[in-house]
């Protein structure tokens, strides 16, 4: 007799958990097939303000240490995609600045990843539902984590 495959839980980590690891393998599907990681994408999709960044920003943003951002900023220079400036109000600063060329690059695949993303039932309001309160499980926690522990 073949075992029963497992129920699905309904605890609000486990499913949480489940979310961000299938939205992560579609995401990383979508982005092998035009050669970019799923680090680099964010980098990219921070840097599509055309504001620049620095440094320091954008790896907290990407949620990478600031020497594997600065390895993998090193290669989206090399690909022509990201350059650096000096920042004009502090000179000892470093902004990174999408190229022309990695504005293209991100456009086309971020067009890409929006096609490909599954539309969540019931309308847009349900994407707009979901943000909200995902920010707001995000300021909870970061609170959360700010508060000393007893």
């Amino acid at each position: 007799m073949p075992t029963p495959p497992p129920r699905r839980s309904e605890d609000l980590v486990h499913l949480l958990t489940r979310a961000e690891r299938l939205a992560a393998r579609l995401l990383q599907g979508v982005l092998e097939e035009h050669g970019c990681t799923p680090d680099a994408w964010r980098v990219l999709s921070l840097l599509s303000d055309r504001a620049g960044h620095p440094m320091t920003a954008i790896a907290e943003a990407a949620f990478l240490p600031p020497a594997t951002l600065t390895k993998l900023v090193d290669h989206l220079v090399d690909q022509n995609l990201v350059h650096r400036r000096t920042d004009p109000l502090d000179r000892r600063r470093v902004l990174a600045h999408l190229t022309p060329r990695g504005e293209t690059y991100w456009r086309r695949v971020d067009r890409e990843v929006r096609t490909r993303w599954p539309a969540l039932s019931g309308g847009d309001g349900d994407e707009e539902l979901l943000r909200g309160l995902l920010l707001r499980l995000v300021d909870e926690l970061d609170g959360a984590t700010a508060e000393p522990s007893v």
